[in-house]
């Protein structure tokens, strides 16, 4: 077997130890928060916690953060609010949950969305891109990411939920770094305190 070979084949397997763990994670989430596991911080925290432990335990390191990094993210997360708001406005108009509940939900939200990207879109891509290419990377990413909405937010949004992966794939592959779609994520998921 030659070292390529090797190489290949070893990222194969951490790339499927990986999303193992995501599922592992996601099972965890659901047990912990049951029927409100779409909802419930500790279990949106725990499901956080161990995707961020997984990308570490796999050797994922954050890299510099750049301003541009953060802005691109911020203006493709604007981008990802364009049709919602739009349907929003069409229909009922722009509302929001309860102030009071705002900001332990910004902060819980934001930390499930930056453990999905340093997971999906940081050490998962990296494995991916290593061994098959950006596309493909890409492509899983966004899978996974749908397919981890499912249990929680049911199935009507999975073609949704993969054209945000692509996306956020996209500015992954843009930017060369974990920033740009952390940003992204995070501001489409505050927005959806109004797009409710």
């Amino acid at each position: 077997m030659t070292v390529s070979t090797w190489a290949s084949k070893s990222a194969t397997v951490q790339s499927a130890v990986l999303v193992g763990g995501a599922a592992a994670a996601l099972g965890l989430r659901l047990v912990i928060g049951g029927a409100a596991a779409g909802v419930s911080p500790a279990a949106a925290l725990v499901f956080a916690a161990a995707f961020i432990a997984l990308a570490i335990a796999d050797g994922w390191r954050p890299g510099d953060i750049r301003l541009r990094q953060l802005a691109v993210g911020t203006l493709g997360g604007a981008v990802l609010c364009i049709p919602p708001t739009i349907t929003r406005l069409a229909g009922h108009g722009i509302g929001a949950g309860p102030w009071r509940d705002y900001p332990t939900w910004a902060l819980v939200v934001a930390a499930v969305a930056v453990a999905e990207e340093v997971l999906l879109r940081g050490a998962l891509y990296d494995r991916l891109a290593a061994g098959a290419g950006n596309l493909l990377a890409i492509g899983i990413g966004a899978i996974l990411f749908a397919a981890l909405h499912v249990p929680l937010y049911g199935g009507h949004a999975v073609i949704l939920d993969l054209a945000v992966g692509v996306w956020l794939g996209a500015l992954r592959l843009a930017t060369g770094g974990v920033a740009a779609p952390a940003a992204a994520h995070t501001v489409a998921d505050w927005a959806a305190w109004w797009l409710r």
